[in-house]
């Protein structure tokens, strides 16, 4: 019984050293304003995953320097935060506490995966 005691935290340490992740690959971003550029490079080709938030698409730019869109998709994104009093009686000027951020406006935001 002592035994089992004296390796219980060895266990709970070797659970929590093999829980943790490891960084695979690693990916740049270039944020340009409201824009998210993912550059994947390999041997064979150049990729490009380009999103495009909120009503804002200016892909012509890459399409004339020779970019083909390979795959384009949707997803529904929120554009605003507003803030809201929690209750009716609530100062949010006063008490931090009564106030709550909810979604203002939702858009769409457009993925586009190109290759040259």
């Amino acid at each position: 019984m002592k035994n089992i005691i004296r390796l219980f935290p060895i266990f709970i340490g070797l659970l929590i050293i093999s829980s943790c992740k490891t960084l695979t690959k690693k990916e740049t971003f270039i944020d340009e304003s409201k824009e998210n550029i993912k550059k994947i490079s390999s041997s064979e080709n150049n990729q490009l995953e380009i999103r495009f938030s909120c009503e804002e698409d200016d892909i012509s730019k890459y399409t004339d320097n020779g970019w083909v869109i390979v795959k384009e998709y949707t997803e529904e994104k929120i554009c605003t935060w507003k803030s809201v009093a929690a209750s009716k009686g609530c100062d949010m000027e006063k008490d931090k506490g009564c106030k709550i951020k909810k979604p203002d406006k939702i858009g769409q935001e457009k993925i586009y995966l190109l290759e040259r």
